[in-house]
């Protein structure tokens, strides 16, 4: 069973978003590593890009497959993990902590009403 952190809000396209003094950290869920599997590669968004909410961000790659990373919030990225270009696994190894993916300015906050919350996300991945 994945491991859920009830402080965060959920995309339906499996980022996870914490929210900081109007700074939004994106990173994908621990359900969405298991499925992805061993990550060889990040592709990381370019510094202040300006992204609308579900605008593709990023790429994670596996061993197994490549999946597109969306932003759940509007804003423009003012810091990517640098780190995961040498050491994409830390995305498996720490989800929610030092795999976190990039930082967004958030321009309306109104597009956290569209987040599930860690029980909603659950329903969700168990409908899978």
């Amino acid at each position: 069973m994945s491991h859920i952190d009830s402080t965060l809000k959920y995309a339906d396209t499996h980022e996870w978003v914490r929210i900081e003094d109007g700074i939004a950290t994106v990173g994908i869920s621990d359900h969405a590593q298991e499925l992805l599997g061993d990550l060889v590669y990040v592709e990381l968004p370019e510094i202040e890009a300006d992204l609308n909410a579900g605008d593709e961000a990023g790429v994670v790659e596996s061993v197994k497959a490549a999946s597109d990373i969306y932003t759940p919030v509007s804003g423009t990225v003012v810091e990517v993990n640098s780190k995961l270009e040498k050491q994409p696994e830390l995305v498996n190894e720490d989800p929610y902590g030092d795999g976190w993916i990039f930082k967004v300015e958030i321009e309306d906050e109104t597009d956290l009403e569209d987040l599930h919350d860690a029980d909603e996300y659950a329903g969700l991945i168990e409908d899978e």
